[in-house]
């Protein structure tokens, strides 16, 4: 029961999750399979299982086992615990009846996704945080929730027990979890062992069975909700579903042929949470507010949100960034890059793209309110490849529909053409993503003056 509520406890901070769970505490660690969507959890109809291989009590028992022996018996004894770990977990692995399409998707990309609570694998992940922010390392996020690492990194024992051991003062790690490592770092081998398959990924959670507990009593219509949409409406402006719509409106529809569409990492909450919150920062000083928003899901006013992948808070802070037309003091552009490194070259382009859309939205509704009986713009966009002098680009269109009026007090005209070289520039290839292959493409702006019903 413990180890079913400890998963719904990591399921709490994660939008939408699938894959092996496991839970390292002092005394002991569980093991189990969840899928989280849409609101609706399943797990093992067998349950958790559980094991004394807690962080503490491994420590212990890996001490007692070589205590009073040569290295030669010792090494033995050690080889016969491990032996005996490896089939308990291999056992547990088939009894918990993981689904077959999680099998099948693990077979596919080479191995499983496993999210992992606890102290002792939080540990784990600060450790691993480390290494990715020292030695000429920038790794951008310090939050260890919906951290991520691939299985070279996540297995490479050798380098997290030579940084625990060399290094003086590390983030998050006491001196006890500093003494555990080699214990965390045997359990980390003997699963790399032990599952079939492998893991693929490794994703760090905060949660345990007090979140799980809550999380539970939820209804659904709840649970389904993306907790970075939710907690941004807080700052959200008075019309924020309309100025979505505009957003959306600047995303062209996939093709016919699939060949062309918008990344679907965005998600439509990394959108809803754009329009929300890029109004934020408007106040602050130009030297300022692209800063403030480029750290603000990071250590900013979105940091402390759970149910957000690292990922996500780079799309998001790359958008916002942008919104602010991307200027950026010198210090400030290496944690910029960093943020990029964690995300796709294609993603940050669109990313950048985007926030450049915002910014022209907040030029035509500065304070944030849209009427939707008299509606002042439409944006609707689509693919194209006959795009620049010749003809022959590819790239997509944004047409910008203003309400056609005898008297333009508010003067739309002037405000979207004096503001359209904003989103043309995410086109110039010099605003393309990436070295060896630059990611980008041309984007072309028509507007036109409608009748809006």
């Amino acid at each position: 029961m413990e180890g079913q509520i400890g998963a719904l406890g990591i399921a709490s901070g994660f939008l939408t999750m699938e894959g092996l769970v496991m839970d390292l505490g002092g005394g002991s660690t569980q093991i189990t399979w969840i899928i989280s969507r849409q609101g609706h959890i399943r797990t093992s109809t067998n349950g958790s299982f559980s094991f004394p291989y807690g962080a503490a009590a491994l420590t212990k028992t890996l001490a007692d086992i070589r205590k009073g022996k040569d290295e030669k018996d010792a090494d033995h004894a050690v080889e016969e615990l491990r032996k005996e770990m490896v089939r308990n977990f291999t056992d547990a692995y088939h009894r918990l009846q993981i689904p077959q399409s999680m099998v099948e998707e693990a077979q596919r990309e080479g191995g499983f996704r496993i999210y992992l609570s606890g102290g002792g694998f939080r540990g784990w992940g600060y450790l691993l945080l480390y290494l990715n922010q020292s030695k000429g390392q920038h790794y951008p996020i310090s939050i260890i929730n919906g951290y991520t690492v691939g299985r070279e990194q996540f297995e490479d024992t050798k380098s997290i027990e030579k940084a625990a051991r060399a290094a003086r003062d590390i983030f998050r790690i006491s001196d006890r979890r500093r003494s555990q490592v080699p214990a965390v770092a045997f359990l980390v081998n003997v699963l790399a062992e032990a599952i079939p398959l492998g893991i693929r990924e490794a994703h760090f959670c905060q949660g345990g069975v007090r979140e799980g507990y809550l999380f539970r009593e939820l209804p659904a219509s709840i649970r389904r909700e993306a907790p970075l949409e939710v907690i941004t409406r807080t700052f959200a402006p008075g019309s924020r579903l309309q100025i979505q719509e505009l957003i959306r409106g600047a995303i062209p529809k996939t093709s016919k042929d699939g060949t062309k569409r918008f990344p679907p990492e965005f998600g439509g909450h990394v959108i809803e949470a754009f329009a929300n919150v890029m109004y934020v920062h408007m106040f602050m000083s130009k030297e300022t507010a692209s800063t403030a928003a480029l750290y603000s899901t990071s250590s900013g006013i979105l940091a402390s949100t759970l149910g957000v992948s690292h990922q996500d808070r780079a799309r998001l802070a790359l958008m916002l960034q942008a919104r602010y037309r991307g200027e950026l003091p010198p210090r400030e552009v290496e944690f910029r890059d960093a943020l990029r490194s964690i995300i796709s070259p294609e993603q940050v382009w669109w990313a950048q793209y985007l926030g450049r859309v915002g910014f022209v939205i907040t030029c035509l509704y500065p304070s944030g309110k849209v009427d939707p009986s008299n509606l002042k713009v439409l944006f609707s966009s689509s693919w194209s490849s006959t795009l620049g002098k010749k003809g022959t680009k590819e790239g997509l269109v944004l047409n910008i529909s203003i309400r056609k009026v005898k008297h333009d007090p508010e003067k739309l005209n002037k405000v979207v053409r004096d503001n359209l070289k904003v989103i043309k520039k995410a086109g110039k290839k010099k605003n393309w993503v990436g070295t060896d292959h630059p990611w980008g493409m041309k984007v072309e702006v028509r507007v036109a003056e409608e009748q809006i019903l």
